[in-house]
């Protein structure tokens, strides 16, 4: 577009009128402002004219609208064109439609910063969003309320009637909170069925119990999905900033979580206000010594029993015996909140005694219900090591005639075991020679040398479950996991994994030839009083029942899946900048392309399901080159489609990993 000094239009080209949908004849003679949006004050356009006034140019992106009505955004350039004597003689416009752009802009930033299913935040507009409102509470001295809410039951819904129906309850229950909270309040969605609320500019703390309540109601009430009445309840943990210690927002958000944990432990469905001044006492030196005196003797320190299980086959093997402080104002405390304080200290031996003549007992009365349960008990090393250990073992065994000692079993960790191994080692002999049990807990954590592990004749190991937790996206944690494995079979032991949260951690471990597991997935503690009706209920998820040992050889197909996930994992997050490099984009290089590279002389050469994957690996390393392209500012065309093709390769290649896994084992 060509102008007098005036602006009035002198001529434009037909890429003009392709993009304006005005033709030539109409715009001669008139003003650029014809094209005007309206998004766009006139502090934008009087910066724009000293520029051109100051510098003889000026470049941006702007909004105008076409003929239609349609507001389109376009990259402009105005430039002035001088005569021989230096004087303006017109202005020049070039300019192209980048409204697409902008579109493929928006998708991406939503893609960034909203969660996919809900349309909620996600965790990283959350954390903006929580510092924001921070800041904001500083200067205007209000208050703010952070909420994490978890679902109390998603997981039966899922378990019964599917994902696709859980996805659904979820959108709809999302939309439902949502509309619990204040405009300007935000709900976030972090994963799974756990949720955070951030409530701005309250006065004071009781100014969110109302919303809280709100969300606790919404959170409750039926949702129907597919014909289905589906309902759910809620169980939330508050923590408010600005506190009297400085904190920042994750710091906030692990308030408000264990807050969370203290409602679900209380009985679910009810919320549980974080109290920053008793948890800095707990810090600094937890609870006194002379208080947890009183409560062992008042009566207020409990057990509570998580099943140790068989994935495979659904047989109970047990249950281990985990400390709880029913406190009068805290309420259920864990054993992080008070047991460090009696730490070393002689106390420890006699709440030691407390807790295996409370297990025996439990022993007794599950035994006279027609009940026979094994009961695992963490023993602290002051207390092992006590020279009248074995003794008063002994005694308390007399105590509870009809208990079997075998159903008994003693757990002590790894690492405190190998402080003093000749003593521990002859103290586990006598035990055993009195028939209880023992098992060496957190293993992997310590030395875990060939040397212990034959001179602690402990007969179960426990996996700790750090490795476990993150095995499925950690081929290092996987690989010690084997390890771990291995050596319990070379050792004729048997071996449990601690953490096993999900369907997945299940099937994974199954897959390498454990069976025995414990952990969120199978059941969380529980009072004694739900252990009956809980036996009465358990039955092992048909995945578990299902899945079969991978041989030796096909092991490394399961490793080769988890190192692709870890590799699929790091370019994401560096693509959302969460991580400063990207991968190794050498398609050769990679630790997957690695292990392709040596199938070339093995039994899965000449496989066509072998061959697919190596034709779509190479389309995932094409596809993850132009992300990181796009990353460093090298334009890619049609970014959003890449990454719909990329993640679908991705879904793909693990599909048939996993068919290849299933076939393989077959044969």
């Amino acid at each position: 577009m060509i102008t007098d000094p005036d602006g009035t239009i002198l001529d434009v080209n037909s890429a003009f009128s392709r993009i304006t949908d005005y033709s030539r004849e109409e715009v001669l003679g008139k003003n650029p402002r014809l094209l005007a949006s309206g998004r766009h004050d006139t502090a934008f356009y009087a910066g724009m004219w000293q520029e051109l006034l100051k510098h003889g140019h000026w470049s941006g992106e702007i909004w105008n609208r076409r003929k239609n009505g349609e507001v389109y955004a376009e990259m402009l350039t105005i430039s002035n064109v001088y005569d021989e004597q230096g004087s303006l003689k017109y202005y020049v416009g070039l300019f192209s439609d980048i409204t697409t752009l902008k579109e493929q802009q928006r998708k991406l930033e939503r893609i960034a910063h909203y969660d996919v299913l809900t349309g909620l935040p996600n965790r990283v507009l959350l954390a903006d969003r929580l510092y924001q409102a921070m800041l904001q509470a500083q200067r205007r001295n209000t208050l703010v309320g952070i909420v994490y809410l978890d679902l109390d039951g998603f997981k039966q819904i899922n378990d019964a009637h599917g994902h696709d129906v859980g996805d659904q309850f979820l959108i709809q229950l999302a939309e439902r909170m949502k509309h619990a909270l204040r405009e300007g309040d935000t709900l976030s969605r972090l994963g799974g069925d756990e949720f955070v609320a951030v409530l701005m500019d309250l006065v004071d703390h009781a100014a969110s119990l109302n919303i809280i309540e709100r969300l606790m109601t919404s959170a409750a009430e039926p949702i129907h999905v597919k014909g289905m009445e589906l309902k759910v309840s809620a169980s939330l943990g508050v923590t408010f900033f600005p506190q009297a210690e400085v904190l920042d927002a994750d710091q906030l958000l692990r308030q408000a979580d264990q807050a969370m944990y203290q409602a679900k432990q209380a009985g679910k469905n009810r919320y549980h206000i974080f109290d920053a001044e008793h948890d800095r006492t707990v810090r600094g030196y937890h609870e006194s010594l002379e208080r947890i005196r009183i409560a062992l003797k008042s009566g207020e320190m409990v057990l509570y029993y998580q099943p140790k299980v068989n994935m495979h086959s659904g047989a109970v093997l047990g249950m281990e015996a985990l400390i709880r402080w029913q406190h009068p104002q805290r309420g259920l405390l864990l054993p992080g909140a008070f047991m460090s304080v009696i730490e070393q200290h002689p106390f420890s031996v006699e709440l030691g005694e407390w807790v295996l003549d409370t297990a025996l007992g439990q022993i007794a009365e599950w035994r006279r219900a027609g009940v026979p349960l094994q009961i695992s008990v963490n023993i602290d090393a002051m207390h092992l090591q006590q020279p009248d250990f074995v003794t008063r073992l002994r005694y308390l065994l007399a105590k509870h005639p009809n208990v079997e000692p075998g159903d008994l079993e003693l757990e002590v960790l790894e690492t405190s075991a190998l402080d003093e191994i000749d003593q521990v080692s002859e103290i586990i002999r006598d035990c055993r020679n009195l028939g209880v049990g023992f098992a060496l807990d957190d293993f992997g954590t310590g030395y875990s040398s060939l040397t212990y592990l034959k001179r602690l004749p402990a007969g179960l190991l426990k996996i700790d479950q750090s490795f476990v937790r993150d095995m499925l996206d950690d081929p290092d944690d996987l690989a010690i996991l084997e390890g771990v494995l291995g050596l319990a079979s070379a050792f004729s032991r048997n071996a449990i994994a601690e953490g096993v949260e999900t369907l997945a951690h299940g099937e994974m471990l199954l897959k390498l030839g454990c069976q025995f597991g414990q952990g969120y997935a199978i059941a969380r503690p529980m009072p004694s009083k739900e252990v009956l009706q809980w036996l009465n209920d358990w039955q092992p998820d048909q995945l578990w029942s299902e899945t079969v040992r991978l041989s030796r050889d096909d092991q490394p197909l399961l490793f080769a899946a988890v190192e692709h996930r870890a590799w699929i994992a790091h370019l994401l997050q560096y693509v959302q900048g969460e991580k400063l490099a990207p991968p190794v984009l050498d398609r050769h290089q990679c630790r997957f392309g690695q292990w392709l590279d040596g199938q070339a002389k093995t039994r899965l050469a000449d496989s066509p399901m072998l061959q697919k994957i190596i034709s779509i690996h190479e389309s995932i390393h094409d596809s993850a080159e132009q992300l990181v392209n796009h990353k460093i500012g090298v334009e890619v065309k049609d970014f959003l489609s890449e990454i719909e093709t990329f993640e679908s390769h991705r879904d793909e290649l693990l599909l048939l990993l996993n068919e290849l896994m299933e076939h393989s084992n077959r044969d």
